[in-house]
């Protein structure tokens, strides 16, 4: 394309459009990553052009295709296609990119810019979610089509590079994917065999299209990712294929156009230069390549035109719908009732929600009693377990498995791919119209860790129902028993971590859960079973409460603990009444949730003048210093627990009456 722009064919200049805004926006900032963009700029465009279903003036239209940047690094890629197809990205907004309050940060945030299906970056994460959002579409289709009305049927597109493929969640990711035959998912492969250390042979050998075949899916490969016909005959052939997941190697030059960094690893991290950027544009064939940000209103009609074509594709499916709710009226509220959130309300009324049988239980079988209550007043619940489900309780009860012959199962198997699994449950979430949780043990929520903080990130509702909380594991010894997972948790911005103590307690956290718009929760549950609490109450819900009250109003010292440890401080309670000291009890199922009431409550539980305070929990110290004070103390765990039954590890650690209330005594002392 050297030479003079040529007009006459608009889709290569569209292209180089999207190469020269890029490469401009990444120039500007002086940081970025211009090579993803000028090494897929045609994929991207043949896609969003040609292929995919979207409506910039509804970017939440329900039936949209989905598009993912795995690759979140070339953002300015996904800002320019936002920008040219008229999502209201301005080139102001572009000038601004990587820059203080600006709607082009450095990665994609989703929730931030209008477009941004996911918030990516970290690599691997994008192709995760996609495989959630492909599952979504294929339950939600299995739920509400009817024939000749397939209200449901779009595809999930995601875009990802070598490094994506490197990372083991795209592996996981895709195994499952193919196992499920997701047909609606195509990986488009930006395969330039760069990284940022040089040539991927230097790491990353293997023959991928092997790898993917063997995974279940459709493998594809465009030889020329210049090619714009190669490229939209690989997607309509994707497309074609009913009963595997599409993959397409897309072989590309990274930094495509700029003669000194074309094919390069110095391409992927840096800006180009000046004299670079001006050197891409005179390669290219661009108009007054001197100038900065400079789009020629044609090319600017042209896109203009094609959004004006995708818009008829919503006008279409919005009649269909119109014309569904007609017919199948039950099936329209069912639809609004998957759309809306939940009557919180009504929820937190429901006596038949909080009910349960006074008798101890662990609260794991506790969970699975609410989740199956929650099955019924919540339609739309989707979820599972990472091969845990008989040890999580997460099964819902006569709904049916998620499988590749019944997409209408609201069970998941996710196999043993915790990381994979909290991605999708992202691109669940992400999708709309679902709500979902996820199970594993307590332990393994290091695993889901990089995920759950994109949900927070993200200000999305995922639910973690993490079992097997403390050493109460016991006989499967420091290897499964979580010491250190709270803190970690509780140090992560907009999570809630609920620890409940009983019945009540975990009808809480899972109101919590179901009641949360912005927030994801993890619940931390027990192996073991506990007994039913007197004083306990939906004062769960401000996080932190009195659960059992000293006699009299000056009291002695203050008793904190959460989950298992909070009967264990009651009984300890008693043992000090018997030598006239006199304590209250707080359980502290959420210390985020507490943190967010006001002064006044939170004084009221923890007046600041008792001083004499002892947190008991059967995990790690860190994070209780704030509750207990340069006076106070706690009883937690040291290291890393043992391999013993349950009882005998709760007595070797100090995790008895006699010991809490000795400790106490010596804080009050």
């Amino acid at each position: 394309m050297k030479g003079e722009i040529d007009l006459s064919n608009m889709d290569k200049t569209c292209v180089s459009a999207i190469r020269v805004l890029a490469a401009d926006t990444v120039q500007k900032a002086n940081s970025g990553h211009p090579g993803l963009p000028l090494g897929s700029a045609a994929m991207a465009y043949e896609l969003w052009a040609k292929h995919m279903k979207h409506n910039a003036k509804n970017p939440k239209w329900a039936n949209r295709d989905r598009f993912i940047l795995s690759g979140g690094h070339g953002s300015a890629l996904l800002y320019s296609l936002l920008h040219f197809f008229g999502y209201g990205l301005t080139m102001d907004d572009m000038k601004q990119f990587r820059q203080e309050g600006s709607l082009t940060p450095g990665h994609p945030e989703y929730g931030h810019t209008v477009g941004v299906e996911a918030t990516t970056g970290p690599l691997g994460a994008g192709m995760g979610m996609a495989v959630g959002m492909a599952m979504a579409e294929a339950h939600l289709a299995a739920v509400f089509n009817e024939a000749n009305y397939p209200i449901v049927d779009h595809y999930t597109f995601v875009l990802g590079g070598d490094g994506c493929l490197m990372e083991g969640i795209s592996s996981e990711a895709f195994s499952l994917a193919g196992t499920l035959g997701l047909s609606k998912l195509i990986v488009l492969y930006d395969s330039n065999c760069i990284s940022i250390e040089g040539s991927t042979d230097l790491a990353f050998t293997e023959n991928v299209q092997e790898r993917m075949k063997a995974f279940g899916f459709q493998t594809l490969d465009v030889a020329d990712g210049n090619d714009l016909d190669a490229i939209g005959k690989a997607i309509e052939e994707a497309k074609a294929d009913k009963e595997h997941p599409s993959f397409i190697t897309v072989h590309t030059q990274i930094g495509y156009g700029c003669p000194a960094k074309q094919g390069k690893a110095s391409a992927h991290g840096e800006p180009l230069g000046e004299e670079n950027v001006k050197a891409l544009k005179e390669n290219l064939g661009w108009p007054k390549p001197e100038e900065t940000f400079y789009i020629p209103d044609d090319v600017y009609a042209h896109f203009a035109e094609m959004s004006k074509q995708a818009a008829a594709g919503e006008e279409a499916w919005n009649k269909l719908f119109a014309d569904y709710a007609a017919k199948f009226p039950e099936k329209k509220a069912l639809w609004e009732q998957y759309h809306a959130p939940v009557d919180a309300d009504a929820l937190l009324k429901n006596e038949s929600f909080w009910a349960y049988e006074d008798k101890p239980q662990a609260t794991r079988a506790l969970s699975g009693t609410m989740i199956n209550r929650l099955k019924d007043i919540m339609p739309n619940l989707f979820g599972g377990s990472a091969d845990l489900a008989p040890s999580n309780k997460t099964e819902m009860k006569d709904v049916g498995f998620f499988a590749k012959d019944n997409y209408a199962g609201r069970n998941i198997h996710f196999g043993v791919r915790e990381l994979a699994m909290a991605a999708m449950a992202n691109g669940i979430t992400l999708h709309g119209g679902l709500r979902t949780f996820i199970g594993t043990f307590f332990v393994f929520s290091d695993y889901t860790k990089p995920m759950l903080r994109l949900a927070a990130l993200m200000n999305i509702p995922v639910t973690y129902v993490f079992t097997h909380d403390s050493i109460g594991v016991g006989e499967d010894g420091p290897t499964h028993e979580p010491i250190e997972q709270l803190a970690m948790l509780r140090a992560t911005p907009n999570v809630n971590v609920f620890r409940p103590a009983d019945a009540t307690e975990t009808a809480a956290g899972w109101y919590l859960a179901a009641t949360s718009t912005k927030t994801p929760t993890a619940l931390a549950l027990t192996r073991q079973n506990l007994p039913q609490l007197a004083g306990s109450s939906k004062e769960a819900l401000k996080g932190g409460y009195v659960i059992s009250d000293a006699k009299k109003q000056d009291m002695d010292g203050i008793l904190i603990a959460s989950g298992s440890e909070v009967s264990l401080a009651i009984e300890a309670q008693e043992e000090l009444r018997k030598e006239g000291i006199d304590v209250r009890v707080v359980s502290m199922p959420c210390m985020d949730l507490f943190a967010q009431q006001d002064a006044a409550y939170r004084e009221k539980v923890l007046p600041k003048n008792v001083r004499a305070r002892v947190a008991v929990e059967a995990a790690g110290e860190f994070g209780w210093g704030k509750y207990v004070g340069l006076d106070g103390a706690t009883v937690t765990m040291p290291g890393f627990g043992a391999s013993a039954p349950a009882g005998t590890l709760f007595k070797k650690f100090g995790f008895t009456k006699e010991h809490v209330a000795e400790v106490m005594k010596q804080v009050i002392s």
